[in-house]
Parts: C-alpha cells; sequence; structure tokens
C-alpha cells in the first residue's frame, strides 16, 4: 500500500485563463527557481561588484563559482531528483507536505554546508557568508512553515534576494539604485508569477516574502 499523503486545503485559486501569461509565468518562474538565485548573487558578486572579490585572483573566482553552482544548485537538484526515483517524492513538483519536508530537508543539508564552508575560507567576502547564512536560515523557516501552510519557495528567495541588496547597499561605497531596483523588479514578477499559475494564495506569497526579508535581516547580526 501507498503512505497516505498530507495535502494542504483543497480550495485553491485557479489559473489564469490566458495561455500566454502563463506561459510567461512558467518562464519567470523556472529562471528565478529558488536554487538559481543564490548563485545569481554569487555570481554578482563575483564578476560584477567592483571591490566584493577584489584581489582574488580570476582562478580562485571561478572555483568559488562553480563550488557554489555544485552545492546551492546541482548537488540539492539531483538528490531531490534521486529522491524522486527512489519514490520518496512522489513528483518533482512537491505539492504535498511530505514532499516539500524532504525537499526542504535535503536543500537545507547543501545550503548549511555552503555557509559553514564559505565562512572558514579566508578570501570569502563577509557580504557572500551573510548572504549564504541568510539562505539557510530561509529555508529554515519554510520548513517550519511547510507544517502548517504552503509556504511560496520562490517568494521566500525573492524576499531574501531584496534584503540582501538593500542592506548591502546601506554598507557598501559602491552601492547602486539600479540593481536595488532590479531587484525588487524581479520579486513582482516572480510573486505575481505564482499567483497567476495558482501555485499560491496571496498570504503564503507574501509570507514566502516576508520570511525570506527577516532571514536576511538576522543573517547580517552575526
Amino acid at each position: 500500500m501507498e503512505p497516505a499523503t498530507v495535502s494542504y486545503h483543497p480550495e485553491r485559486p485557479q489559473p489564469a485563463s490566458s495561455r500566454a501569461l502563463r506561459g510567461f509565468a512558467h518562464f519567470i518562474s523556472v529562471i528565478f527557481h529558488p536554487l538559481l538565485i543564490s548563485a545569481y548573487v554569487i555570481a554578482f558578486l563575483i564578476y560584477l561588484h567592483p571591490s566584493a572579490f577584489v584581489g582574488v585572483d580570476d582562478r580562485t573566482k571561478l572555483l568559488r563559482m562553480v563550488s557554489t553552482l555544485l552545492f546551492t544548485v546541482l548537488y540539492p537538484a539531483f538528490i531531490i531528483f534521486i529522491a524522486s526515483r527512489l519514490k520518496l517524492i512522489r513528483s518533482l513538483k512537491m505539492d504535498t507536505m511530505q514532499d516539500r519536508i524532504v525537499g526542504f530537508v535535503i536543500t537545507m543539508f547543501f545550503y548549511w554546508w555552503t555557509w559553514n564552508v564559505f565562512r572558514n575560507i579566508p578570501d570569502i567576502p563577509r557580504v557572500a557568508v551573510h548572504f549564504t547564512l541568510g539562505a539557510f536560515l530561509a529555508i529554515c523557516f519554510g520548513w517550519m512553515c511547510n507544517i502548517f501552510f504552503k509556504i511560496s519557495m520562490h517568494a521566500l528567495a525573492a524576499g531574501g534576494l531584496c534584503a540582501f541588496f538593500l542592506i548591502f547597499g546601506m554598507h557598501d561605497p559602491f552601492a547602486s539604485g539600479l540593481y536595488i531596483s532590479i531587484c525588487i523588479l524581479i520579486a513582482g514578477l516572480v510573486c505575481t508569477a505564482r499567483l497567476i499559475l495558482a501555485q499560491h494564495t496571496p498570504f503564503e506569497v507574501i509570507t514566502g516574502l516576508a520570511l525570506g526579508v527577516l532571514a536576511q535581516m538576522l543573517a547580517w547580526l552575526f
């Protein structure tokens, strides 16, 4: 017999009727998938920010970027895929509480590992350590909320993205309103996309956004 699953509230919103709108929302959801956000931030710090990784040679920068991709994107995604093949997860969409618990635990481990490694490497700037800790805390918050409702993981990541750049901008002599504005735009697009696809209620999206912000705020205290 298959184990019983615990579903969230059955009365879910309906997706938008426009196929084009749903296609655009799917596109936004994929390119700004929660697993990709950390890689985007670290890539910005390594290759676009003028001083975050100053003094670090190109080979070391590449190694740091590859490490980030492995531990925050590829390894979690691969283990989640293996879990689905072993029937530990019923669907890669992770619509049930059990599926999302497994996904959260897997991701939580790799993001904790990334933060723990980064904070012990001398050439990693403190700003990157703060961000990875905030990403790990956001996953912890999501895992706890998952017990009660289907929190939006996309909104968690988007909230963390906005909060990180806003807080970083307050301490950064090279702060630019441009990249802060871009992050706010991305967060708006992501949250709207999740509502268009009817994957979440407004409460689940807003809560995810708020907890993502809170996680980054707490991370900057350490």
